[in-house]
């Protein structure tokens, strides 16, 4: 089996930084560009753009679902805005409002929620979001992006911006671990083949893209090439890479959301639709998690290099 690159995978900027900093590199290039926050921007990261264009800064309180409804009168008005907040708050809360001020009339919406998942640790189950993927996707014309680390949170936020149309971006709290090169592309729709692999095929997104990588590199110690694909858009899927990865015989899907909702669901359907093959899942499983360390509790629920690695194994077990 020839040698594949090894990656650092150092702590960098958290994707909500990233997201924070591009809003302002944005900004200075569009001036149809608004941001609106909840009550959190220090939080958020929309403070950066807040402390540079004040005029084009709106908070709203802790009032989301009002912010979401107001942003679709922006829209209507020619501006592009991003609206942020905790993804537990934005989505969960303004679902309404995105679904009838947003979704429904197909409006220039970028919808950004911050600390995703588990791993937002210390706050506790009422503030982590592992519903939120599959509230997006079910809302008609809604693109949704799961950036992994620095580099591809600011390059997709700005082909969010470029896209017309509503768009959901997932940012987590925690730095998360360094994976692409500066200056990398990304586009809306198309996966990235991270590590290359034959035997097997583990398709994941946000900050597992980093444990997969740990994952395929212990599997490779054993003689299993496993391959690694970032989807980083959830919606709509690669098609061709998930048709590329059914080649490989077994596919694991992991995700930092509920397994019976999330990505892993819609790669299943698309699965079934274009080659069905073995398939398993690595995520939350029908609970909700608990205050704690963010990385001890992406430990506790399964969802760190070594969960993935023996789940690919299971799904190998069963592939022979």
């Amino acid at each position: 089996m020839p040698a594949r690159p090894k990656f650092e995978l150092k702590p960098g900027p958290a994707t909500r930084e990233a997201f924070g900093h591009a809003l302002v590199e944005l900004g200075r290039e569009n001036k149809d560009i608004v941001v609106c926050d909840a009550d959190l921007s220090k939080s958020t990261m929309t403070a950066f753009f807040a402390n540079e264009f004040p005029d084009r800064f709106f908070s709203f309180g802790i009032a989301e679902s009002n912010m979401a409804a107001a942003a679709g009168g922006m829209a209507y008005a020619g501006k592009i805005p991003f609206i942020a907040s905790f993804s537990a708050f934005l989505v969960n809360k303004s679902f309404e409002q995105l679904r009838v001020c947003v979704a429904y009339p197909k409006l220039n919406v970028k919808v950004v929620g911050t600390h995703s998942g588990i791993s937002i640790g210390e706050d506790g189950p009422s503030q982590m979001s592992v519903e939120e993927t599959s509230l997006a996707c079910s809302l008609p014309g809604f693109v949704v992006l799961c950036p992994a680390d620095d580099v591809s949170a600011r390059a997709l936020v700005r082909a969010a911006t470029i896209h017309v149309g509503p768009v959901f971006i997932r940012t987590g709290r925690p730095k998360a671990p360094g994976i692409y090169p500066e200056g990398t592309q990304f586009e809306i729709g198309k996966a990235v083949e991270v590590v290359a692999g034959s035997d097997l095929t583990i398709i994941t997104n946000g900050l597992l893209v980093a444990e997969a990588i740990r994952a395929a590199e212990a599997l490779e110690a054993e003689g299993v090439s496993a391959r690694v694909v970032d989807m980083h858009t959830v919606r709509p899927l690669d098609r061709e890479a998930i048709r590329r990865a059914t080649r490989t015989g077994a596919i694991v899907v992991a995700e930092e959301h509920l397994v019976d909702s999330g990505m892993g669901v819609r790669i299943a359907q698309a699965v079934a639709e274009i080659e069905p093959c073995i398939m398993e899942f690595v995520g939350i499983h029908d609970r909700y998690a608990e205050s704690g360390q963010p990385f001890e509790l992406l430990d506790k629920y399964g969802l760190v290099a070594r969960d993935i690695a023996a789940t690919a194994r299971k799904a190998l077990a069963r592939k022979r």
